[in-house]
């Protein structure tokens, strides 16, 4: 009974450290899941993507995180390859594919076609002007170029191209199958299709011949220089505004590219429609300023399309602007910055901004993109205009004439880079929408305060007394110069707070600059 009792004694202790040690339920644990969609984009950025994405396209996606970012991302690769914009086809996305599904029914070889030599120049290239088969190979009459006589050789093409962008005119390439598997390799010599090159006798060129008739274009370094060109994607061309000016490709377009900042500012106008201003600013020392009728004078051609999320055209510009001055007054004007502005009537939504400058005289060119979204504003909610830190406001003469910087009844030229000399005055400006009245004043029931932060501490503080304030209906101007030659150096955060007492409301808007010497 003894032993029967340590027995059973150890049968529950073996039981309770077997349930102990039972791992957990399997459903909590956690799951480890590889995602189709995944796998599907990372494999277009390395396949497909591979053949049509630029360089500077291509760096940006090692910091991608999420799906969501990297299908963002090809989306706006097809979009700026897009030639017509406002229709609702890609074109070049569909031949894009067609190259590709031409390209693995004839290029094919153990391996899809769309990988081979042939499939590559093809896809990214196009079809050539003209080819020259010799599928079989066999008895060759060399030209002189390439050293007279006669030889046999393997299988081989050349494809004719009479222009390629960055490649150059009259460019041939050379395909070999030496193998005669039916894949054709990218030749870099004319030898290459030699299939007697190894034997003794007269197969081989003659190489003086050949080095006194030889071609350009057929010298070793024009031949590596033409292939390694053609291995690359093609620059960006959709055949848009900027496209006419050579300016679409990225924010560098040659080796004195052009330096500019932009900002968009956002205006309600009704229910449905609001002002989108656009403005430029460059320093004038980039352009080349020459005599005109006694006057220092550059000019610039400026370009712009703004595009919405689906990639429609919404709006379109196009000037050509001058900066002129003494020859005393010229090293004074190329200390200082030129502003352009443009506005266009939108849609709330998201879009983008393409803008373009060219330098008439020197040809250096220079763009700039940037994503903004039109909000739609509520009419029952209190909500403002974007917050402009202005390096000039004024209010307008009633016969002034109306155009550029001008935003109701004021005047106003936004410092784009946020940057101001100690002592210069800083303006800011700011629409205020549906905010309540008093019925009794009939003036705004509203309390305004500027506040402004350094440090993360507040340095300054000021009510607004609603002198000089312009009220249209119930769109409210607030616009004030702010002294900034008792403020130290640095940066700053300036702070509009607006409380409706009448809605019982409270909005802020905020806006940084830095104070320099």
């Amino acid at each position: 009974m003894r032993k029967i009792s340590v027995c059973l004694v150890f049968l529950v202790i073996s039981v309770c450290s077997a349930v102990a040690q039972s791992p957990s339920d399997p459903s909590k644990n956690p799951r480890k899941v590889t995602t189709e969609r995944t796998k599907v984009i990372e494999d277009w950025i390395k396949n497909e993507g591979s053949l049509v994405m630029t360089p500077a396209e291509k760096r940006p996606i090692a910091a991608m995180k999420t799906d969501e970012e990297r299908e963002n991302f090809i989306a706006t690769v097809w979009r700026r390859r897009d030639p017509d914009p406002d229709t609702e086809e890609n074109e070049f996305r569909e031949e894009f594919y067609e190259r590709i599904a031409y390209a693995n029914a004839n290029f094919s070889s153990g391996k899809p076609g769309w990988k081979t030599d042939r499939g590559r120049i093809y896809i990214r290239w196009g079809k050539p002007d003209s080819v020259e088969a010799r599928p079989s190979g066999g008895s060759y009459d060399r030209p002189a170029w390439e050293g007279g006589g006669s030889t046999t050789t393997y299988p081989f093409e050349i494809w004719f191209y009479r222009h390629l962008d960055t490649v150059g005119d009259g460019i041939e390439v050379e395909f070999v199958d030496p193998t005669g598997t039916g894949e054709y390799r990218i030749a870099r010599s004319p030898e290459e299709k030699n299939a007697m090159a190894m034997t003794p006798g007269p197969n081989r060129s003659d190489p003086n011949n050949r080095d006194r008739y030889l071609r350009e274009q057929d010298t070793p370094f024009r031949k590596l220089e033409t292939i390694t060109a053609m291995d690359r994607n093609p620059p960006l061309k959709n055949g848009g505004i900027l496209d006419g000016l050579g300016l679409v490709g990225g924010p560098v377009v040659d080796n004195n590219p052009l330096f500019f900042d932009v900002r968009v500012d956002l205006f309600r106008q009704s229910e449905d429609r609001v002002l989108a201003v656009f403005t430029a600013q460059a320093n004038n020392r980039q352009f080349t300023f020459n005599d005109v009728g006694g006057l220092q004078t550059a000019n610039l051609n400026i370009v712009g399309r703004v595009t919405s999320v689906a990639g429609r055209r919404a709006g379109t510009f196009e000037d050509v602007v001058s900066t002129s001055a003494t020859t005393a007054e010229l090293i004074a004007v190329k200390d200082r910055d030129a502003v352009y502005q443009k506005a266009i009537m939108l849609a709330p939504g998201r879009y983008r901004l393409d803008m373009g400058l060219r330098d008439v005289t020197s040809g250096n060119k220079g763009v700039n993109a940037i994503a903004f979204e039109v909000p739609r504003y509520d009419p029952a909610k209190l909500s403002t205009s974007t917050l402009i830190l202005a390096s000039k406001l004024r209010l307008t003469d009633p016969d002034e004439i109306r155009g550029q910087f001008h935003i109701g009844a004021t005047k106003v030229i936004p410092n784009v880079t946020g940057k101001f000399k100690q002592g210069q005055e800083v303006g800011i400006y700011l629409q205020a929408y549906n905010s309540g009245i008093d019925q009794t004043t009939l003036r705004p029931a509203v309390d305004v305060k500027y506040v402004l932060i350094k440090d993360g501490k507040e340095v300054y503080s000021q009510p607004e007394d609603w002198s000089g304030l312009s009220d249209s209906g119930q769109r409210l101007t607030l616009a004030r110069l702010l002294p900034t030659d008792r403020l130290p150096l640095g940066d700053y955060e300036v702070r509009v707070v607006i409380a409706d007492k009448v809605g019982d409301q409270i909005i802020e808007n905020k806006s940084k600059f830095t104070l320099e010497k």
